[in-house]
């Protein structure tokens, strides 16, 4: 079920990383007195009255920055490039989220850039069943006394509505933006859930994943091009493959962070994570002539982080000059470098002339199989004793790990509950060692477990 999506967005300095802090109830996003400061894409799950919904906290432009200017002067619609820039943030913004919070300042008052934003805002929402979508919520921030509560008011010449006076620093007023807020939110039904396999093919930049996406399907279903970027939306295909549906799932590539790009592209990677958080398996593809990259380490460490299953897809082998040897070097490289993936298939293919892509949703959908599988009471205590018996925990201050049960809670993924003396004492290697020895009796091909540790009396 997907949560609805509330962007933050603004010129610099107004507070939204601040707002975005309080909405998700952690310190997130850097806070600072200078403006510019939130760079990247920055999402958060929120909860307000039983409604969930997600949060992505934007970072202001700066006109003067843009245009190579050092000067203090108030923020001003003088740039051609500014004007670019902030409009394909908003319309960004507007596109993807299904709510707007557009925060202004009671303390600086009505400035062009805010005009700005306001004049995208509202010619880019659309009418739906007589209500404009979607909704915009003008948010004038760091209304934290009587007499700036009350300059709020001349927010409604923005012509955007009722002007919500909050002061993120200290919460007030947020309660009644948050009430306002959800009575918008869609609220998701269960009917609208479906059965399928859903793989998202995850990548950096230019490794052909609409390539492989349009070999998977038979035809052109998206766009295949050399420039990097190409592909800005998550693009839902649903096929039947061996009469088990499956939902394809294209995304943007995601680059370093320090090359994402202010605008669309920001929204391209928020969009890429939330396919990730909605996949079962993903397929981390891997450019064979480049070779293992930091940023394919990063997006892996994206999967991971949301317990997703993982199939390793090299493309473009065919351009790799080949011996005997030469997968066999390059898996040990995947290896090494991937090392906490040491549990997920390797596929080597070329999606240009289909070499081995038959192999793709064979394995991914056997993936997706082991990650559902639940073990018995009974064969999890017998694998935990046999661990035990073989190589018993270290002890820590003369105190030993004793491990009394265990139970699988859930799967997708994996989940174990493991009862000991004491949690403290459960090391990270021995839950390593644990692991492997599971693996070695039920190897859950390409999907992470999780141990829980929990402390009782014996």
């Amino acid at each position: 079920m997907r949560k609805p999506l509330v962007a933050l967005v603004g010129r610099p300095n107004v507070g939204k990383s601040t707002l975005f802090n309080r909405l998700v109830e952690e310190r997130l996003a850097v806070v600072d007195e200078v403006p510019g400061t939130t760079r990247d894409r920055l999402i958060a799950e929120a909860e307000w009255a039983g409604q969930v919904f997600d949060v992505v906290d934007t970072g202001g432009i700066d006109p003067l920055a843009l245009s190579g200017k050092k000067s203090t002067e108030p923020l001003s619609i003088g740039s051609a490039e500014f004007i670019k820039e902030i409009r394909s943030q908003a319309e960004a913004a507007i596109k993807e989220a299904d709510a707007v919070l557009f925060l202004t300042d009671a303390e600086s008052g009505i400035t062009p850039a805010d005009r700005e934003v306001a004049q995208i805002l509202r010619s880019y929402q659309r009418e739906a069943d007589g209500i404009l979508r979607p909704p915009v919520f003008l948010v004038v921030n760091k209304a934290d006394n009587a007499q700036r509560r009350m300059m709020a008011m001349e927010f409604y010449e923005l012509g955007l509505g009722e002007p919500y006076p909050i002061s993120a620093m200290h919460g007030t007023g947020t309660g009644d933006l948050l009430d306002a807020l959800i009575k918008t939110l869609p609220r998701v039904s269960e009917e609208e859930e479906d059965e399928s396999v859903k793989i998202a093919i995850v990548g950096k930049p230019n490794v052909g994943k609409s390539s492989l996406l349009n070999r998977l399907v038979g035809e052109e279903r998206t766009i295949v091009s050399p420039i990097p970027g190409t592909t800005r939306d998550a693009i839902d295909t649903l096929i039947d493959y061996r009469g088990i549906p499956v939902t394809l799932i294209d995304t943007a590539g995601i680059r370093r962070r320090g090359k994402i790009e202010v605008g669309v592209e920001k929204y391209s990677v928020m969009r890429t994570l939330k396919a990730i958080e909605r996949a079962d398996v993903a397929l981390l593809m891997i450019d064979a002539t480049t070779g293992i990259t930091a940023q394919d380490a990063h997006i892996a460490g994206f999967i991971l982080q949301e317990w997703k299953s993982v199939v390793i897809v090299v493309n473009k082998w065919d351009a790799i000059e080949k011996d005997t040897y030469s997968m066999t070097n390059f898996t040990q490289h995947i290896r090494q470098e991937l090392h906490f993936l040491d549990y997920v298939p390797i596929l080597f293919i070329s999606a240009k002339t289909g070499l081995r892509v038959d192999q793709v949703l064979e394995t991914a959908v056997k993936v997706q199989e082991e990650r559902l599988v639940r073990l018995s009471t009974s064969q999890l205590n017998q694998i935990l004793q046999k661990a035990q018996d073989r190589h018993p925990a270290p002890s820590h201050a003369g105190r030993q790990l004793k491990i009394y049960y265990g139970t699988q809670v859930r799967s997708d993924p994996p989940t174990f509950m493991v009862y000991v003396n004491d949690t403290r004492l459960a090391h990270f290697t021995y839950v390593r060692f644990l692991e492997n020895c599971l693996r070695e009796e039920y190897p859950y091909l390409g999907t992470p477990i999780r141990f829980v540790f929990k402390s009782r009396k014996g």
